[in-house]
């Protein structure tokens, strides 16, 4: 994939690496000439410019990205670098960086956000994903709260050891998608059987979550 990153600070080339190091073509858009160093993602294609700027964008042609990722410390930046990439350039998928919480219910689709990330909810979710057993932990919100990834652990004396997961009678809108065993990554089938201190990831609607926990008998 062509992806656009706007912002080229320790966060945006961070994320650039990876990207790169999977084999996608990337773009660092940065205004700050304190942050413009090409040097450090040598990879990827580097511009500097206003990403709140139409013209700027354009001409270093975000209308043929697949994805923009807004990723500046600066959440106002990241709204209208998010909206002008949806709006304008009509990109398929626009993830941004959420910085303060508190703005948080901003990064809607109306901004042209498809995927908010908020680093303060998600290191607050793993440390909840690490020492909770038997909760529901919302680890992340996909396409603005239609769907969410959800985690919950089986304690080791959970009456569901041994049963498969086929006897799971779950909520209609929640899909069991991965579990995590020891150093295990597990798609799972419906014979597979469950065990105690499986971490078990979910997607779902927000509105069933609770019911999942009581289908685990919690």
């Amino acid at each position: 994939m062509r992806i656009a990153i706007a912002g080229a600070g320790a966060v945006g080339r961070s994320i650039a690496q990876e990207l790169v190091s999977d084999g996608h073509q990337v773009m660092l858009i940065e205004r700050d000439r304190a942050h413009f160093d090409p040097n450090s993602v040598e990879q990827a294609e580097w511009v500097q410019a206003d990403a709140c700027e139409l013209s700027s964008l354009e001409d270093a042609g975000m209308q043929l990205c697949d994805v923009v990722i807004a990723a500046t410390g600066d959440d106002k930046v990241n709204l209208v670098v998010s909206l002008l990439a949806k709006t304008e350039f009509a990109v398929r998928r626009v993830v941004a960086r959420v910085n303060d919480p508190t703005n948080e219910w901003l990064f809607t689709e109306s901004w042209g956000v498809d995927v908010a990330v908020s680093t303060p909810r998600l290191l607050a979710a793993m440390v909840e994903e690490s020492v909770t057993i038997g909760d529901v932990v919302r680890l992340l919100t996909l396409r603005q709260g239609q769907a969410n990834l959800v985690e919950i652990t089986l304690d080791e004396s959970t009456p569901f050891a041994g049963r498969a997961v086929s006897e799971l009678t779950l909520p209609r809108d929640a899909a069991l998608v991965t579990i995590l065993r020891g150093g295990r990554v597990i798609v799972p089938q419906p014979d597979d059987t469950l065990e105690g201190g499986d971490e078990l990831l979910f997607v779902t609607t927000a509105a069933v979550e609770q019911d999942i926990k009581k289908a685990l008998g919690y």
